[in-house]
């Protein structure tokens, strides 16, 4: 099986850089994502705001971007704490134009 998320996106919100029991650096985002798609031969634009989080330096660096930067994001999608929804999980990252 596979769960690997490509995502183009802004960083909306970025909550402050917290660490986890064991000192790991963690960060908590939300991205926004808007594109054109086509689906069914009609082309529609698609919004959607996506929890996120980072943890070790990625979540360092991630601290120090602007609200607003728009990045290339790489990671999986797992369930949220209490089986809430999904969050992205950010494994790379590089910025975009």
């Amino acid at each position: 099986m596979n769960n690997h998320w490509t995502l183009t996106a802004c960083i909306a919100e970025a909550q402050p850089l917290r660490y986890t029991p064991a000192g790991l650096p963690a960060l908590d985002l939300r991205l926004e994502h808007e594109s054109q798609q086509s689906e069914a031969g009609v082309v529609r634009i698609v919004r959607a705001s996506v929890k996120a989080l980072a943890f070790g330096a990625l979540a360092e660096r991630l601290a120090r971007q602007a609200l607003g930067s728009r990045w290339l994001f790489q990671g999986f999608v797992a369930q949220g704490r209490g089986g809430k929804g999904l969050v992205f999980h950010i494994q790379d990252i590089r910025q975009q134009d």
